[in-house]
């Protein structure tokens, strides 16, 4: 289990993921990458997640991310909420953006794992 030391520092990941479509099934698969990819390139484990927002695009309404990810990986106690990302014309379709806030060590930067065609949203990664 994770306990917090002097060498660590709460710290905020962001990152990104499209599906393709607006399916329980591809919104599930979209999740579960986003999230496998958050704790392998932070080198993360659950118990040093605090909390995970997802928001989404509006074409995204059958289900819950918060939900598929709250049955997976060890992060039924970690605070997950959902939300609808603001409107933009234009902006990327079937999306799923994360904002989480996880224990990381002082001299370790996060890594923000944008997947899919939502690296364009992050041309600098």
């Amino acid at each position: 289990m994770f306990s917090k030391k002097k060498n660590n520092e709460l710290k905020a990941i962001r990152g990104a993921i499209t599906c393709e479509q607006n399916s329980i099934a591809s919104i599930e698969i979209a999740v579960k990458e986003l999230l496998n990819e958050l704790l392998k390139s932070n080198q993360l484990k659950p118990d040093q997640i605090l909390s995970i927002t997802f928001s989404v695009t509006k074409d995204i309404d059958v289900c819950f991310p918060a939900s598929i990810a709250r049955k997976q990986m060890g992060l039924e106690k970690v605070a997950l909420l959902d939300c609808q990302q603001m409107f933009v014309e234009n902006d990327l379709r079937n999306c799923i953006r994360i904002l989480a806030y996880a224990w990381l060590p002082s001299n370790k930067e996060p890594n923000h794992p944008y997947l899919r065609i939502a690296s364009k949203l992050r041309p600098d990664r």
